[in-house]
């Protein structure tokens, strides 16, 4: 769906969301936005960035520094972490407290520390939170089933 057809839907379904009340907007809010969470964290699993690129690779190191195998963000995808946040005008999905540095550090590729007197490092982009098309389309229908239910 080109972004102009999402535009023309965004603003068709805001006179209808508005028409129900807050407790039916914080209801709806709350399912999209744990099937979001849900969405983030499987893509988080298969390491990919929104737009369906790999994340980029861990550095290899040599066998003092090895890095244990397995999956990248593996504590960091769960719901202890990834959280949600609901209220009648919206929903978020993100990370919160101290584990939000971390991810900002990697979504955007910023430098930060290995070790708290460690030296400073640039990390590579690695886009934890973000829309796919597929996501903007199951968000849409998660909509509109519940607009009919409700209406």
């Amino acid at each position: 769906m080109a972004s102009d057809d999402m535009q023309q839907l965004d603003d068709w379904l805001a006179p209808l969301i508005a028409r129900l009340d807050a407790h039916e907007r914080r209801r709806l809010a709350r399912v999209v936005a744990t099937d979001l969470r849900r969405a983030q964290r499987e893509r988080i699993k298969r390491q990919q960035n929104p737009d369906g690129s790999d994340f980029a690779p861990r550095k290899s190191r040599d066998r003092q520094g090895a890095i244990r195998r397995g999956v990248m963000f593996s504590k960091l995808r769960t719901a202890k972490y990834l959280r949600t946040r609901t209220s009648p005008d919206g929903a978020t999905v993100g990370f919160f407290g101290r584990v939000a540095s971390i991810a900002r550090t990697h979504q955007y590729g910023l430098r930060d520390r290995v070790t708290e007197n460690g030296p400073r490092v640039k990390y590579a982009q690695r886009e934890l939170l973000g829309f796919s098309e597929a996501d903007r389309e199951h968000v849409r229908d998660l909509i509109l089933d519940h607009l009919g239910g409700a209406l």
